[in-house]
């Protein structure tokens, strides 16, 4: 049972992790809707899709929030405690911090728990209903959404290409429109040096060029035969049927997962799927090159070498050996056939190795991606205990519990904790660490600075101790 001093302790956490929660949400949906408002405004899409577009990437900012409202809420309330001077009265009671601790770890162990399976189920399945929703926005534009420089082909039988646009006229300069062919339409290559868009309603759209040429391709009776036709123009007009651009929504069901969008238990199958593959792919290696260890290829044959008839003799020799010099064997043109038979040998086998060295390295690289992954799903939400571990002594040295402290610490923390985390996920994607050690290292480290600050102020152990001198 907790005493009132241990759920005193753990009611101030409440008020700092909701306040902290809430911020933290507020701050990267800010920076979400900043990154994508223009994939979102202007595109005519329903209220409810951008509505639910939003909801579903809240998921992922939940899984972040967590642990940051723990470290804050943890320095806060602990600062507080100390600031109050409650942590003197409670050591001259004789009453060690560390059981004050305790039950906010257990509090954390279960946010850690929460948060896991929330990273493991739900938020793959929302990452992936988010995933689709933008794919359906991106391939079926309700707008005509031209960049400079990009080739637009989300118009039906029409590729544009425009050098530059000018944002404050919506001029467009050094205009290319590819016209496929049809029923009604020739293949086509448009170009001008100018132009603009006009959009009467949202389904119909004109484009105004001037200055350019139009160059034909009119098919003749043959399939062979094909007329080019150019003609220049001062001023060109093109109209497009944009009713088949409106947004439609897909099932998400029917649409593939990466890692991102499955749970571990998923990923894990891939994994062993992907492992079981490599080995026999590995299998075929050894099969196709060689049936001894020692062999670097193996011979079309039973036997080694079958020597072609030597200039001097109508006489064939044949060895059965797998080992033999070029010295051995009879005459020049006997020799030259051997070294050109080892050639042709070494050179299958030299594309077979390239080969295997390339799906395994294919399949390494996959499953280092997956295995990241797994361990992130538990990493992060471990970041509950360690910031409690963390958070808690340093809350009881400062003595300060107001927000601007807790923020300046946490700010500062949570940088070290979040740049190991992105570049331990880059290091273990390439490979050059391994997943565990590129999700987890951060975590152990802080976990063991934390239980020695945490021996700091409940024990008379001190770090320093253990090499200084007795006097």
């Amino acid at each position: 049972m907790l005493n009132r001093v241990q759920t005193n302790l753990l009611v101030k956490h409440i008020g700092p992790f909701l306040f902290c929660f809430l911020t933290v949400m507020f701050l990267l949906l800010m920076q979400f809707l900043i990154l994508h408002v223009d994939k979102l405004v202007g595109k005519g899409l329903p209220f409810m899709i951008v509505v639910e577009l939003i909801l579903t990437n809240l998921a992922y900012m939940v899984v972040l929030a967590i642990p940051i409202a723990v470290l804050t809420s943890t320095l806060m309330a602990f600062g507080q405690f100390s600031e109050w001077n409650e942590l003197t009265a409670i050591r001259a009671a004789g009453i060690n911090p560390i059981k004050l601790i305790l039950p906010v770890l257990g509090a954390g162990f279960i946010l850690f728990l929460g948060s896991a399976y929330f990273s493991n189920y739900i938020l793959p399945e929302a990452n992936h209903k988010a995933r689709s929703l933008f794919l359906d926005i991106r391939m079926q534009k309700p707008a005509f959404d031209l960049q400079p420089g990009i080739f637009y082909e989300d118009l039906d039988g029409y590729t544009f290409l425009i050098r530059n646009i000018d944002s404050e006229t919506d001029s467009l300069y050094d205009v290319r429109v590819f016209q496929d062919q049809s029923d009604n339409r020739n293949r086509a290559f448009i170009s001008a040096d100018r132009g603009w868009l006009e959009s009467p309603d949202q389904s119909t759209l004109s484009l105004h060029l001037f200055d350019g040429s139009i160059m034909r391709f009119i098919p003749g009776e043959r399939r062979d035969e094909e007329t080019l036709e150019r003609n220049n123009f001062r001023q060109y007009r093109m109209s497009f049927d944009l009713s088949d651009m409106a947004f439609s929504r897909s099932n998400p069901d029917q649409r593939s997962r990466t890692d991102r969008t499955m749970s571990a238990q998923a990923m894990l199958a891939v994994v062993d799927t992907m492992r079981i593959e490599k080995q026999r792919e590995f299998e075929k290696f050894r099969e196709l090159t060689g049936q001894h260890e020692m062999l670097p290829f193996k011979s079309e044959t039973s036997r080694a070498l079958s020597l072609m008839e030597d200039e001097d003799s109508d006489t064939s020799f044949v060895f059965d050996s797998q080992f033999m010099t070029v010295q051995d064997l009879p005459g020049a043109s006997t020799q030259i056939a051997a070294i050109n038979r080892a050639i042709n040998a070494i050179d299958r086998y030299r594309s077979e190795m390239d080969n295997y060295r390339s799906n395994s390295g294919w399949r390494d690289f996959r499953i280092a991606e997956f295995m990241v992954e797994v361990h992130k799903k538990l990493s992060i939400p471990f970041a509950c205990v360690v910031f409690i571990m963390l958070g808690a002594p340093i809350g009881m040295l400062t003595r300060k519990g107001n927000l601007g402290v807790a923020a300046l610490i946490s700010g500062g923390l949570l940088t070290i904790y979040f740049i190991a985390i992105i570049q331990g996920e880059k290091l273990a994607d390439r490979m050059i660490i391994s997943p565990f050690m590129g999700m987890w290292a951060i975590n152990i480290f802080f976990f063991i600075i934390g239980l020695i600050l945490i021996l700091h102020v409940s024990s008379s152990i001190r770090i320093t101790n253990l090499w200084r001198k007795d006097e």
